[in-house]
């Protein structure tokens, strides 16, 4: 699972998701790419089984970048304990990712491949997501 290895704060506020992504939302290193339409706190959890989903379509073909890590820490108080005193310990990390943030980049595979490789991996995250295609792509006939 991703993590962090140090953290400044072992503890960080909740914090609104506003706008649209400011940086991240265009595709740099591969082809293919998977975008965020809606906010969210995406987790480690949610983010390696996308990634898994999508490396065994690719059959292991190709490179896979991924673009958001998740770096803010989520606590969580025990069950059945009474109001007060403190806030609960880190339970997981998650990435916030915003409307427009590029996820999952793909290069070296059909685009026939990427679109089902990503469809599959989408459908594993908990907000809408879209396939986008590098401006500058032309495919081999």
């Amino acid at each position: 699972m991703l993590q962090p290895k140090k953290t400044k704060f072992r503890k960080t506020h909740k914090a609104k998701i506003k706008g649209y992504a400011k940086r991240g939302n265009q595709i740099d290193f591969g082809t293919f790419a998977l975008k965020s339409l809606d906010e969210g706190w995406l987790t480690a959890r949610q983010l390696e089984a996308a990634r898994i989903a999508l490396t065994r379509h690719m059959k292991r073909e190709g490179k896979v970048w991924i673009r958001v890590f998740p770096d803010k820490p989520i606590t969580k108080k025990p069950a059945e304990v009474r109001m007060g005193k403190g806030k609960g310990a880190p339970e997981y990390w998650v990435a916030v990712v915003k409307p427009g943030r590029i996820i999952f980049e793909i290069e070296g595979v059909s685009l026939a491949t990427a679109k089902e490789s990503m469809r599959l991996a989408a459908n594993k995250l908990p907000f809408h997501c879209k396939f986008t295609i590098r401006p500058d792509f032309e495919e081999a006939v």
